[in-house]
């Protein structure tokens, strides 16, 4: 666009400009170099329109051009933040026209400027701009005779040195420094021979005084200097490493003639990889076989004693030991892998069916690209244990790896081979430990895997792997070829789908694991957890250890609050390990558990129930989604006396919902008459919204019903229903709109006691999902508008 030559010749300015003075000024903006006063510099223009403006427009009116620097040259669009402030006016000594129409302009550095407004003009994007300007004053070097001599002759003396030690500085700039008896000037000069970055040039140029100038590059050419010393010392040292080496290298070919008279075989390492790759060669891809070929060419011309020669040896042994197109035969028997399932997990009829119709396909075509699945539900739902029993059902090896934490995109592609320690991806690390290229990999906690930093992105590395389109040639930076990772069937788990890439999302088929209602967590105590803890804990089935449904149910109420059943299990574990420890050291056989034994194992008879009764107006109960699963929130309103209608909200809440608290204050104003609600309580009282527990961050839509009726409770004075919850997106015509985690909402009002709960009526299709048995003891209100929510609340 703009390109500078490096003649650079040294005059004193012919053309003067007052000190202090505001104009508008053309300016020119350039890249990485800076012009000073006194200087005369050469730039070269190609762009028409800027030819033909600073011809008629700048040289022949006799105007001066300023000068400034680019920031950043990557930016699409130049403005006053992406530009220096402080640049040189110059004066067109005289134009040349080249062969190839475009011009060379001699510039003549006179004075600095600084811009004075917020906004410059643009005459021609991003090179030619108009801008008023004021012009800068030096402050003079006042100190005595004794000072000035002493910081120039230093400033000759250090650029002198640094001259001599550095080639690509021109030698004959030593005559011109020593001529030089104008502080000023010299400092110009050193910095354009220098070639300090654009940074320190305008430090120093945004400075007025002379003998700060002068201070601040003695700072910089100090650190030359060291910066050389450095770079000596490393040379000498790499001088000195060389002949060592060479030593080495020649007492090393002397060791291997006297092994090889003495018969050592010195190539058995390379005949056993020969002998290995005969077998194999079969199996490997064309890519593999090349490549095999050309390091171990390499291998042999290296000696066994340089590192280099480890490296290829040990890449050869992995890409030897990769499964190459060997597979597991698939496990065709329905009947085992439905008793398997079943055996193993309580439910989840979606993913046992997804098993056998993937099961079914493969049977009749002999070969699919592998479904990749991701399990979506909170902890303790068993997500991974189902990667297990998949592996188990199709008789594949079994390969699990948590993602959680990982922020480095090597831990996923690798190292490149040539770095010492090297590795490959964990991906392909587990599947040469199993040694089969179709086992199951459950890829666990995918949700919580690292953004991309300085490492690079594990998640964008991720969706190669997990493409059915591109895993054909996986590319791992330590094989340096393809591997065909289509044949593996991966299953993801995570809890928050928000947290995943969209991208990475968009290559996997969700399936929602919900959490457990009370009677499904009976189910599973009854059929997996007793008799897993009973064999943990060294207990004998025999026994007849006898836990009534009412107890287990007592247990799940009173001692946990989740989705999953992880808690549950630490309770009954630990009334296990008691019995266990009564039979070592009393020798006495507990058979039956009461509330009197599970009160004085697991403690009071405590409720971790959240739900309280509504006493006062303004107060609603609205059903929630988190990554733990369901739960139920309070939703508080306050009026407050000798107001003005302001609105103030509380309890860590998001952009969402407070989006919701305003969608409902403007719905109930344009509605006031419909609420029997007095026009003056919005001007002359104020409305405090408040989401109890204040620590959790809450967001998302789905509270707009419970913020609503919440509202209409405080402006009425009359309070809700109890035992009542809600959950529904509002709109401005008081729509009700459909929300998600129906199941895990409903889940919590009924571990809260809530006897009713009101709905979007596009939800209704998510009820009926849900067995009639698990709603027993609720009853639904369906609404798509808000009209309709005062006659069931209040």
């Amino acid at each position: 666009m703009i390109n500078h030559h490096s003649k650079i010749i040294i005059l004193k300015p012919n053309y003067t400009i007052k000190k202090n003075v505001e104009f508008v000024l053309d300016i020119l903006l350039i890249n990485n170099y800076i012009l000073f006063p006194g200087i005369i510099l050469p730039i070269n223009i190609i762009k028409k329109k800027v030819i033909h403006y600073i011809y008629y427009n700048i040289y022949k009116k006799n105007k001066c051009l300023g000068l400034l620097n680019v920031k950043n040259i990557y930016k699409k669009n130049y403005d006053i933040y992406n530009i220096y402030k402080i640049g040189i006016i110059t004066n067109i000594i005289k134009i040349f026209k080249m062969p190839d129409y475009s011009i060379t302009i001699i510039l003549q550095g006179l004075q600095r400027f600084k811009i004075k407004e917020k906004k410059i003009i643009q005459i021609y994007k991003n090179i030619l701009y108009k801008s008023k300007v004021l012009t800068l004053k030096e402050k003079k070097f006042l100190s005595k005779k004794k000072e000035y001599y002493g910081y120039l002759n230093t400033l000759k003396r250090i650029s002198i040195k640094i001259i001599n030690f550095n080639n690509y500085i021109n030698k004959d700039i030593i005559y011109t420094i020593n001529y030089i008896n104008n502080i000023s000037l010299l400092i110009f000069l050193i910095l354009i021979h220098f070639k300090f970055d654009t940074k320190k040039n305008q430090i120093i140029l945004k400075e007025n005084s002379i003998k700060k100038r002068c201070k601040i590059l003695l700072k910089f050419l100090l650190f030359e200097v060291k910066k050389n010393e450095i770079s000596n010392e490393i040379q000498n040292k790499v001088k000195n490493d060389i002949s060592k080496q060479q030593i080495e290298y020649f007492l090393n070919q002397q060791i291997k003639a006297i092994q090889e008279k003495l018969g050592y075989n010195s190539n058995y390492e390379i005949n056993n990889l020969i002998k290995i790759y005969k077998k194999k060669r079969g199996k490997l891809s064309i890519d593999a076989k090349k490549k095999f070929n050309y390091e171990l060419l390499r291998l042999k011309k290296i000696n066994s004693q340089i590192p280099e020669y480890s490296i290829i040896k040990n890449y050869l042994d992995f890409l030897l030991n990769l499964p190459w197109k060997k597979y597991t035969k698939d496990n065709f028997n329905f009947k085992k892998a439905i008793n398997i399932l079943n055996k193993n997990h309580y439910g989840l009829s979606k993913i046992k069916n997804r098993i056998l119709e993937f099961l079914s396909v493969l049977k009749l075509k002999n070969y699919i690209k592998s479904p990749i699945l991701c399990f979506m539900g909170p902890p303790g739902v068993g997500k991974t244990s189902l990667g297990k029993s998949i592996s188990k059902v199709l008789s594949r090896k079994y390969i699990r790896i948590s993602l959680g934490g990982i922020h480095d995109e090597s831990e996923i592609r690798g190292h490149r081979k040539t770095y010492i320690g090297a590795m490959p991806g964990r991906i392909l690390q587990f599947i040469n430990k199993v040694g089969t290229s179709n086992p199951v990999f459950v890829l666990d906690e995918i949700d919580k895997i690292g953004i991309g930093g300085y490492n690079g992105d594990p998640a964008s590395a991720m969706l190669e792997v997990l493409d059915p389109e591109q895993n054909k040639s996986f590319y791992d930076n330590f094989l340096e070829i393809g591997y065909d990772l289509s044949k593996i069937l991966f299953i993801a788990t995570a809890n928050d789908l928000n947290n995943i890439n969209n991208a990475l999302l968009d290559r996997m088929e969700i399936i929602n694991i919900s959490g457990y209602t009370i009677e499904e967590k009976i189910e599973i105590t009854k059929k997996f957890l007793l008799p897993k803890l009973i064999k943990k804990n060294g207990l004998k089935i025999k026994n007849n250890f006898n836990i009534k449904r009412k107890y287990i149910k007592k247990i799940i109420i009173n001692y946990t609050y989740e989705s999953g059943i992880r808690n549950l299990e630490r309770c009954i574990d630990k009334i296990f390990r008691y019995i266990a420890k009564n039979i070592v050291m009393h020798n006495k056989y507990i058979t039956n558990i009461n509330n009197k034994l599970i009160y004085k194992i697991l403690g009071p008879n405590y409720s971790i129930n959240k739900y309280e009764k509504i006493e006062n107006p303004g107060v609603s109960i609205g059903l929630a989604w988190t990554g733990m699963g369901g739960d139920i929130i309070y939703i508080e309103s306050r009026l407050l006396e000798k107001g003005k209608g302001n609105v103030s909200i509380t309890g860590n809440v998001g952009k969402i919902m407070k989006e919701s608290i305003i969608i409902a204050i403007k719905y109930i104003r344009s509605n006031y008459k419909k609420f029997k609600i007095d026009i003056n309580l919005f001007s002359t009282y104020d409305i405090h919204i408040h989401v109890p527990e204040g620590a959790i961050p809450k967001d998302g839509p789905s509270a707009g019903v419970a913020i609503l009726t919440s509202l209409i409770s405080t402006y009425t004075n009359i309070k809700l229903r109890n035992n009542i919850a809600m959950t529904g997106e509002i709109t401005l015509r008081g729509k009700v709109l459909p929300v998600g985690g129906i199941k895990e909402k409903i889940l919590a009002a009924k571990r809260s006691y809530i006897k009713y709960i009101i709905l979007p009526k596009k939800n209704k299709k998510n009820v009926k999902a849900i067995n009639n048995k698990y709603l027993i003891g609720l009853k639904f209100y369906f609404i798509n508008s808000m009209d309709k929510i005062i006659n069931i609340a209040f």
